[in-house]
C-alpha cells in the first residue's frame, strides 16, 4: 500500500513472510478431527432447507463430510478444478491489504487452528471450520466465486478512500450474514449462518430479525453487530444479481458520496427498503446474548 495509506497495525508472527502465510497446514490431532466432525454433523442437522443449494452442492463436490479436517492441498487441487480457486493458512486475522490481495488473486485464507472443546459453540477469531466448512463451499459456485475476486480488488481502492468500515458492512451482509431467494423462499449462503447452528434457524425463520433486499448502497451505510445475532439480514435474488449491483456499481463516486461513520443503525427499516419481514426485534430489546434472551 502506498505510504499514505492506513493499515491496521496488526503485530506479524516471526515465521510468516509479508502474505502472512503459514509454511504448511497444522498437523490436526486425533481430538482436532473430532471436533470437526462434531461441528460438521450438527451443522448438517439444521442446514437443509435452510442453506442455499450452491452451499450443499459445494459440500457435495469437495466432500467435505469424508471425516476430519480436511486438507489444504487437496481441497486446492479440487477447488481449483472447479472455478480456479485454492485455500492457503494463515496464523490469524490478518490485515485487511493482505487479504484482500488473497481474495483478488483467488486464493482463499483460512485460520490454520480449530476451536476447542471450551469453544466449540462460539470462537470470537475465525477457526478452520468457519473459514473452511463455512466459506469454502460457496466458492464452487463461479459466479460466486468471481464476486469474491472482484470483492478483493476493491478492497484497496476503499483503503485509499479511507472507506474501509463502508466495505466491511457490504461484505458482512453478503459473504458473512447473506440470505437469498430461492424458489420464493428465504436460503442462507453467508459463512456467519452456516457455520453457526443458532443463527442458521434465527437467520430464515426467527421473527426478530429484519429482512430486507439488498441495496448496496443501503447497505454500505449501515452498521452492524459482530459479537450477536443480526437484527437485520439482506437478501440477495441471486448471484448474478449481487454481481451486477456490486462489481458494476461506481464505486469512486459512492466513497465520495458517503460520511465517515455509518448513517444507519442495524436495526432500523428506512422508507427505501424492500422488506420482505419486518421484524419484531424482540430479541434485541430484551438485551440479546448477554441476556439470555431466547432467540426468536
Amino acid at each position: 500500500m502506498p505510504a499514505d495509506v492506513f493499515t491496521a497495525p496488526l503485530k506479524k508472527p516471526a515465521h510468516v513472510g509479508d502474505d502472512w502465510l503459514e509454511p504448511k497446514q497444522t498437523d490436526y490431532t486425533a481430538e482436532d478431527d473430532a471436533i470437526w466432525n462434531d461441528l460438521f454433523a450438527r451443522q448438517m442437522g439444521v442446514l437443509p432447507g435452510r442453506a442455499a443449494s450452491a452451499f450443499m452442492e459445494g459440500l457435495e463436490k469437495l466432500d467435505l463430510g469424508q471425516g476430519g479436517v480436511p486438507e489444504f492441498g487437496r481441497l486446492s487441487e479440487d477447488l481449483g478444478k472447479l472455478t480456479g480457486w485454492s485455500v492457503v493458512p494463515v496464523p490469524m486475522l490478518i490485515p485487511d491489504h493482505v487479504f484482500f490481495w488473497h481474495l483478488a488473486n483467488r486464493r482463499f485464507p483460512a485460520g490454520n487452528f480449530i476451536r476447542t472443546r471450551e469453544t466449540f459453540d462460539y470462537i470470537q477469531e475465525p477457526d478452520v471450520f468457519h473459514d473452511v466448512f463455512g466459506h469454502v463451499p460457496m466458492l464452487t459456485d463461479p459466479v460466486y466465486a468471481d464476486y469474491m475476486q472482484e470483492y478483493g480488488k476493491a478492497g484497496w481502492k476503499a483503503m485509499r478512500y479511507n472507506r474501509l468500515k463502508a466495505l466491511g458492512a457490504l461484505y458482512w451482509y453478503t459473504v458473512e450474514f447473506g440470505l437469498m431467494l430461492e424458489r420464493g423462499e428465504v436460503r442462507a449462503y453467508g459463512a456467519g449462518i452456516l457455520s453457526g447452528p443458532t443463527e442458521a434457524v434465527f437467520a430464515v425463520e426467527g421473527k426478530s430479525p429484519n429482512r430486507i433486499m439488498l441495496n448496496v448502497d443501503r447497505v454500505m451505510r449501515t452498521d452492524y453487530v459482530i459479537s450477536d445475532l443480526q437484527p437485520t439480514y439482506f437478501v440477495i435474488e441471486s448471484f448474478e444479481d449481487l454481481y451486477r449491483q456490486t462489481v458494476e456499481r461506481d464505486f469512486d463516486r459512492l466513497y465520495r458520496s458517503l460520511p465517515p461513520a455509518f448513517t444507519y443503525a442495524n436495526s432500523a427499516v428506512i422508507d427505501v427498503d424492500n422488506v420482505i419481514h419486518r421484524g419484531t426485534q424482540e430479541y434485541l430489546l430484551r438485551g440479546g446474548r448477554g441476556s439470555g434472551a431466547a432467540p426468536v
